[in-house]
């Protein structure tokens, strides 16, 4: 069973356990003729099944920034694709939170333009204007703490910041203070920009609360980065799979997730979650207000949540937020959490009002901490 106590700094889970029944594969359904960018919910279309024939009808759907690696997201794209028979378009799957929210701007009214999104917090709550409310059938399974209350972002799944390492080339960090000496010279990066991309941000995040720093001041973590670039063992290089598998990057501040993906498939790549602070924070679904295929948009919201698509997060390596009604309603992916593990640690998250704090102080400093 979840140790529900180490998600106690996330949020409190629900214990409802609404399903998606209705929701899965074609239906005869006819279109509904309502305005999909305006719908609230599955009910404004007249359910479910009228919702999917909606999004039929469109039959494309336009994600962006989601790499096949990251949380599982091949498969959980792949399994949207074969259940309602609706070609998903992945854009951009390794540009960061802020990009794609440019690229919202740059393609705005194109077929092209991003109908959904999955950010990072800071960027989300910079972002709301982009968003168009909903919520899913299943609503009520998503804890009160993890979604905004008309549905412009919800919280979807999470990891803790962790570090990976080529053991071929350099030794076990066991501590941040490891990280500046002569072992790590040209070895360490980030997956990101902090003021740009969620995992980076977290990864300063994580920094502070390992350094002695609190969730409302980001300023010993960057102080930490700061002594970092100047021992020259920060590089500013994107982490990717690709440039670990390369070895360009030994030693990455990532999610669990990401690090354990890459650990699957690169020799000597290990993972480590330092003792002491563990930093932990969601990804946000939210769906464009701008979206070229509202009607799929929507019908990814409802498919994200549903048991089929937060199990496979957790074969990915990732917490889903729904995970504590999983578990009561015995829906949950047994094998893939007892092989995934309990979050364990002194849990740290930070609140919205936190994040826009750090984020403000990150786009002041960063730059020059690491220049």
């Amino acid at each position: 069973m979840f140790n529900k106590r180490t998600f106690a700094g996330l949020a409190v889970f629900t214990a409802a356990a609404i399903t998606l029944s209705a929701c899965a594969g074609t239906t005869d359904a006819p279109a509904s003729d309502v305005d999909a960018t305006t719908a609230t919910s599955a009910a404004d279309f007249g359910g479910l099944d009228a919702l999917i024939a909606a999004a039929q009808a469109e039959g494309e759907l336009n994600v962006i920034a989601l790499p096949d690696n990251w949380a599982n997201y091949g498969e959980i794209k792949a399994a949207f694709e074969e259940k309602y028979g609706i070609t998903v378009n992945s854009a951009d799957p390794d540009i960061s939170s802020a990009e794609e929210i440019a690229a919202a701007d740059n393609l705005k009214g194109q077929d092209t333009a991003p109908d959904v999104f999955d950010l990072g917090t800071a960027v989300t709550l910079d972002s709301l204007d982009y968003f168009a409310p909903y919520q899913v059938a299943n609503w009520d399974e998503i804890p009160e703490g993890n979604k905004e209350a008309t549905g412009l972002w919800v919280n979807d799944y999470t990891g803790s910041m962790s570090i990976g390492y080529d053991s071929n080339s350099v030794p076990k960090p066991e501590s941040l203070d490891d990280l500046l000496g002569d072992d790590y010279k040209g070895a360490v990066a980030l997956n990101g920009d902090p003021t740009q991309a969620g995992a980076a941000f977290a990864a300063v995040g994580l920094a502070t609360v390992q350094s002695g720093g609190t969730l409302d001041d980001y300023q010993a973590g960057i102080d930490f980065f700061e002594k970092l670039n100047d021992a020259g063992n920060f590089i500013p290089v994107n982490v990717t799979g690709a440039t670990i598998a390369a070895g360009e990057t030994k030693v990455a501040f990532d999610w669990s997730y990401n690090n354990l993906a890459a650990a699957a498939t690169v020799d000597g790549w290990k993972v480590v979650t330092l003792p002491g602070a563990v930093y932990t924070s969601f990804y946000n679904q939210a769906i464009s207000k701008d979206a070229p295929h509202p009607a799929a948009a929507r019908l990814w919201q409802e498919f994200i949540y549903s048991a089929e698509a937060q199990n496979l997060f957790i074969v990915g390596g990732a917490y889903p937020v729904t995970i504590q009604t999983l578990q009561d309603a015995g829906t949950v992916d047994t094998e893939a959490l007892d092989a995934l593990g309990e979050l364990k640690g002194e849990l740290v998250t930070p609140t919205a009002d936190q994040a826009a704090a750090a984020a403000a102080l990150l786009a002041e400093k960063w730059a020059a901490a690491i220049s």
